[in-house]
């Protein structure tokens, strides 16, 4: 005699043969659902039970992040590039262990004005750097450096380093600069030279003037004023009236070693009214003591025309603006182009230590001063 179950199984599969089929997908559709019914009241009274909860936990380096909360101090204009230098000591070190890690960091410096952010991002990397093998080397380095550095027993000085800049003529000349900023970017423009370069030559000649003629500028001149010079050289930058003419000469003669290009050639080029009187109108262009443009395009045309002089001659000064400076000064017949350029010119005293004029233009192009209104480029002549 068969068991109940297997009765109840046979019925059960023969009544399923002799439904309909969509009396069947009706059927499985609503068991499914049903399970999936039980499935989802079961993991919500499992997750109301706690049963799936993560208690979590304290991570192991919390001390260490909040070591920093209580390290971290506002930090005032004295102690900015202090913190700065530490940084970057840093970040010297880190690269040589982790640099991809060190150039992650330095570019995002780059994007932030608060040396306090970076730290705390030196920080933070660090973290990784306290057990390993690597981790140990770094600070052993790190800890050396930052002796070296915290050593250092240099003072500190609200004076700049380059000495003639704290000269009252150099406060004076600045504010002159500002005042023709214009001008000397439009003749930068026009001569394809970079306006630092020739604010470097104006720099040179009127730090110069200043000093030789202290007690008259002192009294006649004003806190904004640029000596206009009239009698061997003109103008703000001192051009003498034949070097002028030359560079006038070279601009159209494309055969000569300093032909600057097709489309220099008529920059200087005078009014129907001045053709006659070169002269007058040259002089005019230079001593005009309202408006300087022309010096310095004569200046940027001058830097320019010698530094192809030398370019063809084999010899590339384009990055050079002591040399440049200093040609500028001595004129184009003492520019010979040779494989040792050198930085020199007029001697210029400024309390009692003497420059030479390629170093003043020098000291100002690389010292960081009107950066803002003269930013410095790496390329100084258009080509």
């Amino acid at each position: 005699m068969k068991s109940l179950g297997e009765s109840e199984k046979r019925s059960f599969f023969k009544s399923w043969k002799t439904l309909k089929t969509r009396s069947k997908i009706y059927q499985i559709l609503i068991h499914t659902f049903a399970c999936f019914g039980l499935g989802i009241i079961a993991a919500w009274g499992l997750y109301k039970l706690g049963v799936t909860n993560n208690a979590g936990g304290i991570d192991k380096n919390n001390r260490y992040l909040a070591d920093y909360a209580q390290r971290e101090e506002t930090i005032d204009s004295t102690k900015y590039f202090a913190s700065c230098m530490e940084n970057y000591l840093n970040l010297a070190v880190l690269s040589k262990a982790y640099p991809l890690n060190a150039h992650l960091i330095y570019e995002a410096s780059r994007y932030s004005d608060d040396p306090q952010c970076v730290n705390r991002m030196i920080y933070a990397a660090n973290m990784y750097l306290k057990d390993d093998s690597i981790g140990k080397q770094y600070r052993a380095v790190l800890d050396d450096v930052m002796v070296s550095y915290q050593n250092y027993q240099g003072q500190m000085t609200p004076e700049n380093l380059i000495p003639w800049m704290n000269d009252s003529g150099w406060v004076v000349l600045k504010k002159a600069i500002l005042r023709d900023a214009a001008e000397i970017k439009k003749a930068g423009e026009i001569t394809g030279v970079d306006p630092r370069l020739i604010v470097a030559c104006t720099v040179g000649e009127q730090i110069r003037l200043f000093n030789s003629k202290r007690e008259d500028l002192k009294r006649y001149l004003g806190p904004a004023v640029m000596n206009v010079q009239s009698q061997f050289s003109f103008g703000v930058n001192g051009i003498k009236d034949f070097t002028a003419a030359k560079v006038e000469a070279n601009l159209k003669d494309s055969t000569s070693e300093y032909y600057m290009g097709k489309r220099y050639e008529h920059i200087l080029d005078y009014d129907t009214s001045e053709v006659h009187d070169k002269e007058t109108a040259r002089f005019n262009r230079l001593v005009d003591y309202r408006n300087h443009l022309y010096s310095y395009i004569y200046t940027g045309c001058i830097l320019h025309q010698t530094m192809l002089q030398w370019e063809r001659a084999g010899y590339s000064i384009a990055d050079r603006p002591d040399v440049l400076c200093t040609l500028f000064n001595l004129g184009f017949v003492a520019s010979k182009p040779n494989p040792e350029p050198r930085c020199g010119g007029s001697h210029v005293s400024v309390h009692g230590k003497v420059y030479t004029f390629g170093v003043l233009g020098n000291d100002f192009f690389y010292s960081g001063e009107l950066s803002k209104e003269f930013p410095l480029h790496s390329k100084l002549f258009q080509d």
